[in-house]
């Protein structure tokens, strides 16, 4: 029997080998895995372009298609110059890995006028597929709003940052948890936000627990804690249809999450990709 400590050191293994070439894709849509959460580096950094080649061969090698990614300044929160200036690099990697980097554009909600702007250009003119929030606010407060209703009307997700926790009060005092989520899902029903990294910390089972009632968010499924269940509770309290496979980075947990998860094939499907194909398709970006 294959245990989960085995499984992910396999995984690791593989993640760790060199030597890859060609980019191993799935052969048909069903079979299609897409990371719902991915991140490229700042060009601040000395070695971004190098860590961007590994992201992609690490997708190569664990037979991941696509990427929806976005880049965050280092420092934070956020200014309208450096969150236009992390889209840029975005759209940079969107021509240097076509097909491969799906671009989800972060803006601060603080900035009004200016984040709306980022955001519809990114959409209309440069093809980006969501929005990316952070910490700055929580996903319910009046300030996120108008994004919000923005991105009802180009029809993309919104991908924010989230956790129920203790720990990170004081570093993190605006982070999102499943009731705010749950909160704002009363007031747009319509709009299609996805509560990031259900294993990046905390409390997993109160963040699915919070989400029961509010059937248009979804949850991702990243995150490097390694506790077994998550997948599992995940599909049998809200449903395998409001799930997206996603990695943020931790790619050998991410994977051997859903790898070792105990659900049915035709779930693991819909989580894997059908699910975030049928947001994409929204805007006619499957």
């Amino acid at each position: 029997m294959v245990t989960r400590r085995s499984l992910l050191a396999g995984v690791g293994s593989a993640i760790a080998g060199t030597g890859l070439s060609g980019s191993v894709v799935a052969q048909n849509a069903s079979d299609k895995k897409i990371d719902a959460h991915g991140h490229l580096s700042h060009h601040s950094r000395a070695d971004w372009k190098e860590t961007d080649r590994q992201v992609i061969e690490t997708y190569d090698k664990l037979e991941i298609d696509q990427g929806c990614c976005s880049i965050l300044p280092p420092q934070r929160p956020a200014t309208p110059e450096s969150f236009r200036e992390c889209n840029q690099f975005v759209y940079e990697a969107m021509r240097r890995f076509p097909g491969r980097v799906l671009g989800y554009a972060f803006v601060n909600p603080g900035h009004g006028k200016q984040a709306l702007e980022e955001v519809r250009q990114c959409v209309e003119t440069r093809g980006f597929v969501g929005v990316k929030l952070y910490n700055e606010y929580v996903v319910a407060e009046p300030v996120v709003w108008p994004l919000i209703e923005l991105a009802i009307q180009l029809r993309v997700p919104i991908l924010h940052h989230a956790g129920h926790v203790t720990w990170l009060s004081a570093a993190q005092p605006r982070i999102s948890d499943g009731g705010a989520f749950a909160e704002v899902a009363k007031r747009y029903p319509e709009a299609m936000i996805i509560c990031a990294h259900i294993s990046g910390g905390g409390d997993w089972e109160w963040e699915i627990k919070a989400l029961r009632n509010a059937p248009s968010v979804y949850l991702d499924t990243s995150g490097s804690v390694v506790d077994e269940g998550v997948v599992e509770m995940a599909v049998e309290v809200l449903g395998a249809d409001r799930l997206l496979f996603a990695c943020d980075m931790s790619f050998t947990a991410s994977v051997g999450r859903m790898r070792s998860a105990n659900v049915s094939d035709s779930d693991k499907r819909k989580i894997y990709s059908g699910n975030m194909q049928r947001i994409l398709s929204r805007r006619g970006k499957s």
